[in-house]
């Protein structure tokens, strides 16, 4: 039987069907590996600067990133860890698209969650309201903290804490450190939404982490046409399922994403000088690498059109795509790692 729920925020009314999806998530009887599933710290924040939206999330669990962080550009973003529950992901995010806060988002969906003590949750939205949960069967330490004007808030079990531009979450700490270094790492870093996600990830994992170790790691970042040549909205979405140091290897695979998927700088790109000729003009004579047919036939010895098709030719084939240009300029860093990986 469908239970429809009827909620009202502000003047907005909205009609849920909760329960079964619910229902769907939670076993009807415990699973005997029960007291081992509950294991992640996360942030969730929002850039007023950008609008950016992201959650970056660690744990001892495989593919967290499978899971935990949820987020939609303009709307929300959502991490549910401990038993996690990825209604307050799906619905999460509608609710606050139809005018709900993060705060009036959270406490919708807890109403009808029956295992809503084995929870955490964590929740931002595009005006900047943010709302932590920690249920009180989430196994020490759990918590979370909330940003605001005076530092931010420190919550315990059992209690929904509200806040601005972020809320972090964690469970099976070691301690609160912990949250306290996401929070303030976070709130004094500079730089992109997703550098300081990542600042405040290396900064929680110092304070202690989870107390068996790491395993998964993920970052979620979306902006509005912020994807693969504006085609989408997922600006970056990197996942690492299982690794010895999965920070680490997050903060690499984010270096990569950059190179292959942002678009250049002003201030990287730099004309094709007769030096950078004779650096590129060779790589284009001999690959690709197993292929009959090269990028360039001939030397040219000069930038012109044969020049600057064989180059746009080459980067597309190495995954330069976001980077590509025919002006006779080149992005400096797309120039360094060619050069560095033919050294």
């Amino acid at each position: 039987m469908l239970a429809i729920v009827l909620v009202f925020f502000g003047s907005t009314s909205y009609v849920s069907p909760l329960t079964p999806h619910l229902q769907a998530q939670q076993p009807l009887v415990p699973p005997s590996h029960f007291q081992k599933l509950a294991h992640t710290y996360s942030i969730v924040a929002w850039d007023p600067a950008t609008g950016d939206l992201g959650v970056a999330v660690e744990s001892k669990f495989p593919n967290v990133g499978g899971i935990v962080p949820w987020g939609q550009a303009g709307v929300g973003a959502v991490a549910t860890q401990s038993l996690g529950n990825t209604a307050y992901g799906e619905q999460g995010l509608e609710l606050i698209a139809q005018g709900a806060t993060a705060e009036e988002a959270l406490r919708i969906i807890m109403r009808s969650d029956t295992m809503l003590q084995d929870r955490q949750v964590g929740m931002v939205d595009a005006h900047g309201n943010s709302a932590s949960f920690t249920g009180t069967r989430t196994f020490d330490w759990a918590g979370g903290r909330v940003g605001g004007v005076t530092g931010g808030r420190l919550g315990g079990k059992g209690e929904v804490i509200v806040g601005k531009n972020y809320a972090t979450q964690a469970n099976i700490m070691v301690s609160d450190q912990t949250v306290k270094n996401l929070a303030e790492t976070f709130e004094t870093s500079t730089g992109s939404l997703a550098d300081r996600l990542m600042a405040a990830l290396r900064a929680g994992q110092a304070g202690g982490g989870d107390r068996r170790g790491m395993q998964s790691a993920a970052l979620l970042v979306v902006r509005k046409n912020g994807g693969y040549l504006g085609a989408n909205d997922r600006f970056i979405d990197i996942r690492v399922y299982d690794a010895v140091n999965p920070i680490a290897e997050l903060d690499r695979l984010l270096t990569l994403h950059k190179l292959h998927f942002f678009p250049s700088e002003p201030n990287d790109l730099v004309g094709i000088t007769p030096e950078i000729v004779r650096q590129l003009e060779p790589i284009l004579l001999r690959e690709p690498v197993g292929q009959p047919e090269k990028w360039l036939k001939a030397p040219q010895g000069k930038v012109n059109d044969v020049f600057l098709g064989a180059l746009r030719d080459f980067m597309y084939w190495e995954n330069y795509d976001v980077r590509v240009r025919m002006d006779g300029k080149i992005d400096r860093v797309v120039l360094d790692d060619v050069l560095r990986k033919r050294r």
